[in-house]
Order: structure tokens, then sequence, then C-alpha cells
């Protein structure tokens, strides 16, 4: 079992190496183009023996931060979880997800992360290599990489700390609003950290400290995942 289980990291890994190499560094984002911004979320649950998982994409209008969009779906789960391959669970459940949007979204926002991976292969990395659009990463909890701490940043809204490791730049800690907890954002395809930032930011209401598009997706799980197991 644990030789089996080996096989399979050493694939992905040896996977995720490759899709390094295809990352698109450069800044795609011109605002005033961007029309629409969507959220993804993934929940699991265990039920008779099996783990399920559902995969939310709520899709906005960037200016007015109205819903335009909303799907999910569900699945039962194979893969085993690997520390640092966690995208190889998510993604087919995603891309089912995906395919129900008829509003194709300029920006995805993930909740969870991108760059910020000790092999920079988060599921928004990942997503925005197979699909070639602009994703971000943005985490609600901190993803400790090689024992590295982030620093936390001023309490003011929009105060940012860069989480570096190694010497390289792999996310910063961002606080929406004064008084509450940092988010962590990185970047996934085709955007600047800088403009991740300005995006999540710009997404971010008073009702939570998280962008709207990450955060309706984050609840929205919350629902379905409470209907799943309502049923018999």
């Amino acid at each position: 079992m644990y030789e089996d289980i080996k096989k399979i990291e050493d694939s992905f890994i040896k996977e995720q190496q490759e899709l390094f190499k295809r990352i698109d560094f450069a800044n795609r984002v011109v605002l005033p183009d961007v029309n629409t911004v969507a959220g993804a979320d993934i929940a699991y649950w265990n039920k008779d023996g099996k783990e399920y998982a559902v995969c939310c994409i709520v899709v906005i209008d960037y200016r007015t931060h109205k819903v335009i969009e909303e799907a999910s779906y569900t699945a039962s789960i194979n893969v085993p979880y690997i520390p640092g391959c966690l995208a190889y669970r998510e993604i087919p459940v995603f891309m089912e997800t995906y395919q129900k949007i008829s509003n194709v979204p300029d920006v995805i926002f993930f909740d969870g992360n991108g760059y910020m991976h000790p092999r920079h292969m988060g599921l928004a990395v990942h997503v925005g290599i197979l699909l070639g659009k602009i994703t971000v990463g943005i985490a609600k909890t901190y993803y400790k990489i090689h024992n590295v701490d982030f620093e936390m940043p001023e309490n003011i809204a929009g105060a940012y700390s860069d989480i570096v490791i190694n010497g390289e730049v792999y996310g910063r800690a961002l606080r929406t609003h004064a008084g509450v907890k940092p988010v962590f954002v990185s970047t996934g395809n085709k955007i600047s950290l800088d403009m991740a930032i300005h995006m999540a930011n710009e997404l971010t209401e008073k009702e939570s400290h998280i962008p709207i598009p990450t955060r309706l997706a984050d609840l929205m799980t919350h629902k379905e995942r409470k209907k799943y197991n309502a049923l018999d």
C-alpha cells in the first residue's frame, strides 16, 4: 500500500516539475478589461465509508460585485491525500464544475494556494496552466513551507507582508480590514503579486475579510454539503 502511494506521489511530483516550466509570470491583467471574476472552493466529507467533495464556483461582476452565475458539482474522491499534491484530488471536480459555467470569467480566485507551495504548484497555479487563465490563490490559513513563519502585517486595512522563503517571495499575508486575521495571497498564472493584492482589496467588502468571490464560493460549499448529507 505504501509503495503504491509512493509511486503515485513520485508521478505527481514529476508532473508538477514539468508544469512549473509553463507558468506565465507576466501580468496579463488589464483592469478596464476585467468584467467578471469567479471564486472557487472545494469541501470534503465522509459518508458511508466513502469520501466526497463538492466544488462550487460563483461568478460575479468585478465592479458591482453582483452574482452573475453559480454552479456546483459533487463526486466521490478516489485519489489519496498526499501532502503537496492536493490539486490532484481537486482538479477533476473543479473541471466538471467549470464546464457548467456559461459566463466564462476573466479571472478566477481559488480558496487555497497558488505559488505558495513547496513546488509552486498549488491549485491556482495548476488550473491556471491547464486552462490558460488568469488565476489567484486566496488562502484563509497559512500553509507553512520549510518551517518558515509569516510576519504579521500592520493592523491597518490593506497592509501586507511578503512571505519570503529561501530568499524568494512566495506570496503575501494581506490584512483586508483592521482588526481581522490576514488572508494569504499568492499568484496563480498570468498575474503579478501586486495586481493580485490590488484585486483582492477591491473585491473585499465590509461584511467579511475574505474577498467576495471565494467567500461566496465557501458559503455555497457549506450549503451544498449540508444538502447532500441530508439526503438518505
